[in-house]
């Protein structure tokens, strides 16, 4: 399969963007919610072309709330519902690191980018899209050359009231209520 061109590559942060998030993890697949409309998002965007990526930070591992396979079992069930919308999920890279692990992939560092990137076979992620809720997954999409798409959801509103500079006359940082505004945006844009 050829690599995806870095200009129809979306990369996803996953809690507060696919999923609600929690101030106290999402444990569990119980736990797992996705949010109306974001399953069907991403089935959109891979049914117009795009190739969809998710790069997350899953620290609770590292905090013992829970272990690589409750893990799995949550991307597992993401990966059936969007692959039955008709969607694909080409990578799913996490960092189950703590903060004070000393990791190269937890954002804001681009290390999860770069295993998408390689995962792809792609040469450069400049041009793609990074879509999350927080300045951390900005900041790690900016050090790749990603556009950044701020969501409202999850910690969004937070984001903005701490960095209204996000929202400031000449940001590169585009802001929508959720994932399937942005996505609306984004195909309709494509036209």
């Amino acid at each position: 399969m050829p690599s995806p061109s870095p200009e129809r590559l979306v990369i996803l942060d996953r809690d507060g963007v696919i999923n609600q998030d929690s101030d106290a993890y999402v444990k569990s697949l119980a736990e797992w919610l996705p949010y109306p409309g974001a399953i069907d998002a991403i089935a959109r965007l891979s049914r117009a072309g795009w190739t969809v990526a998710i790069a997350t930070n899953q620290s609770g591992i590292a905090r013992g709330y829970y272990d690589e396979a409750t893990l799995a079992a949550m991307h597992d069930e993401l990966n059936r519902l969007v692959t039955e919308a008709g969607g694909e999920i080409a990578h799913i890279a996490f960092c189950p690191h703590g903060p004070d692990d000393g990791c190269a992939c937890r954002k804001p560092l681009p290390g999860l980018l770069e295993e998408i990137r390689t995962a792809l076979g792609m040469t450069s992620l400049a041009g793609s899209w990074m879509v999350g809720d927080s300045l951390r997954d900005l900041q790690a999409g900016d050090a790749m050359g990603c556009r950044p798409v701020l969501l409202r959801s999850g910690k969004g509103e937070r984001t903005l009231a701490k960095h209204p500079e996000l929202m400031a006359k000449g940001s590169e940082t585009r802001v929508f209520p959720d994932l399937a505004d942005f996505v609306d945006w984004l195909l309709a844009r494509q036209g």
